[in-house]
């Protein structure tokens, strides 16, 4: 079985929208504003990219994403890897073409499938409306999160308000950073 990997950029308080800047966020790009830039406090993400098999996103994410990430040299490990994309009305049409092997997933069980398929850790990057959908039907096997010392209120939450069993999490790797950003790695106990 594969590992699932949600990763995150978030707030003290859960929100996870707009880190990086995109449009229509009151807090957009709350990722570097104010925060000073620590190197070693983004060192997850450099692994993630290494030790990742394929990447799985909503359609919102895609949509931000694949027309910038493939041409970034920071993201350059991820446009060799397949992505998978999870999405009710996505066409191949809508895909593009240079970010390598794409597919189209329909619902949470075309997920829980591929979990099922041989291969390494398939990694989440935004999509917090899927991300929230995996988590409350327990396909989410590892959080990685940079809990970044900000609230924000109102945004897109990484987990969802709905009521069900507590989920034991354990905690595998954590480092505070003096620009105080906290990496929290957290495996999902089954």
């Amino acid at each position: 079985m594969r590992t699932l990997i949600s990763t995150a950029f978030i707030s003290l308080d859960g929100v996870v929208e707009a880190p990086g800047g995109e449009p229509g966020y009151r807090n957009s790009g709350w990722t570097f504003k104010d925060i000073e830039f620590l190197p070693e406090a983004f060192e997850l993400k450099g692994r993630e990219q290494q030790e990742a098999t394929a990447m799985l996103l909503g359609r919102t994410s895609y949509e931000a994403f694949s027309p910038v990430w493939p041409d970034m040299a920071d993201f350059a490990d991820y446009k060799v890897m397949p992505k998978y994309v999870v999405s009710t009305t996505l066409t191949e049409d809508d895909l593009v073409t240079n970010w390598g092997e794409t597919t189209i997933l329909r619902s949470l069980d075309d997920v829980a499938a591929l979990k099922e398929t041989e291969g390494g850790p398939i990694i989440v990057h935004g999509s917090a409306g899927l991300n929230r959908a995996l988590s409350d039907a327990g396909l989410i096997d590892r959080y990685h999160l940079l809990v970044f010392p900000l609230l924000l209120g109102a945004g897109k939450r990484l987990f969802s308000s709905t009521d069900k069993d507590a989920q034991k999490l354990t905690l595998v790797e954590s480092a505070v950073y003096p620009n105080g950003i906290q990496k929290q790695v957290f495996d999902v106990v089954r």
